[in-house]
């Protein structure tokens, strides 16, 4: 799998820091889980982020550091292993170890020949995050963004006018992109899809479905 498009340095060094909200964070770690370029400059923020803790002055600790570290240790979901990971035939596809700890809904019919699914990240409610599935060749409602878009391709393909997106691929778009991406002919297309801000659908459709997606 060749893997063209990637998450910016911005967004890895904001992943890095612990800047990067939990939806983006989870669409960037399943991009990480399958891209060993993005690995390595992930590997290359947190050394720099390392090094400059490093070079600040120590501060002394909390007395209750300890317990509280240990507390928030108990009340947290377990980690995902990969015995967890397990085929969903309800939604077709198997769900990236990254997703492991997420509630997935099951899919919503949103028109022909496109659903969706609401992804619920635990700790973080409002958190926009969706799984997209597209039949082949369809045109995909037109819209534009808020705040950034974070589309990571599972499986199948999309084109909208700045290029194609094959499973593995990572799209950012921002508040200056407005497109309308299109299923590959080939197969149906499902992505993981999180929001910052919120998604302009044009058009009637993009009035008809808001209601149903609420972002």
């Amino acid at each position: 799998m060749s893997i063209k498009h990637h998450p910016s340095d911005e967004t890895l060094m904001r992943m890095a820091a612990g800047a990067l909200g939990a939806g983006p964070a989870i669409v960037v770690s399943v991009h990480l889980e399958g891209c060993a370029v993005c690995r390595n400059r992930m590997a290359h923020f947190e050394a720099v982020g390392g090094a400059i803790l490093d070079g600040m002055p120590s501060a002394p600790l909390a007395a209750d550091l300890f317990g509280r570290t240990m507390e928030r240790l108990e009340a947290a979901p377990p980690l995902p292993t990969r015995e967890r990971m397990v085929m969903r035939p309800e939604l077709g596809l198997e769900l990236p170890r990254a997703m492991q700890n997420c509630e997935v809904g099951p899919w919503k019919w949103l028109g022909p020949g496109f659903q969706w699914s609401k992804v619920k990240i635990v700790g973080s409610p409002d958190a926009k995050v969706m799984l997209i599935k597209g039949k082949a060749g369809l045109h995909l409602p037109a819209h534009g963004h808020t705040g950034l878009e974070f589309m990571q391709i599972l499986s199948g393909s999309l084109a909208d006018e700045r290029g194609q997106y094959l499973p593995g691929d990572l799209d950012e778009a921002d508040s200056d992109v407005d497109h309308r991406p299109v299923v590959g002919q080939d197969s149906d297309c499902i992505c993981l899809a999180a929001l910052e801000g919120d998604t302009r659908l044009h058009g009637l459709l993009g009035r008809l479905l808001r209601p149903f997606v609420g972002f």
